[in-house]
């Protein structure tokens, strides 16, 4: 066991996608509102019950997100659950593009260059051409 070496690997920093999963990026959104959830019910030193007679959502619902059964939910069922839990979301988006990805459909024309018209079409004549 001493003399064994272990292979480090470099997550992506989304455990969903390096998981294969996929839609990761909405697994790991939700997994954060969840976890945003679970603080503001410890912090206000809520059980389910109390937080359902706050709120008006299930008790149900919040064992649930308690035990990371986040199926049912949606991203915005999550926003509404924390607002009526008396906080608020604030969502920054930040694109980042994979090094290997390209596009699929070519990118629109510039005005340097005009695409050809297609068979068929033809382009009015202008004077001195």
């Amino acid at each position: 066991m001493k003399g064994e070496g272990l292979d480090v690997v470099r997550g992506s920093g989304n455990v969903f996608r390096d998981l294969g999963h996929k839609n990761a990026d909405a697994e790991q959104f939700k997994a954060i509102l969840a976890a945003e959830i679970i603080k503001a019910l410890d912090q206000d030193g809520l059980t389910v019950r109390v937080a359902h007679e706050r709120t008006g959502i299930a008790a149900a619902d919040f064992s649930r997100i308690r035990n990371a059964d986040l199926g049912r939910f949606t991203v915005d069922r999550l926003m509404s659950i924390i607002n009526r839990l008396g906080s608020r979301v604030e969502v920054k988006v930040r694109v980042r593009r994979d090094a290997g990805w390209q596009a699929k459909t070519p990118a629109p024309p510039t005005a340097s260059r005009r695409p050809s018209p297609g068979p068929g079409i033809r382009r009015p004549l202008r004077p001195g051409t």
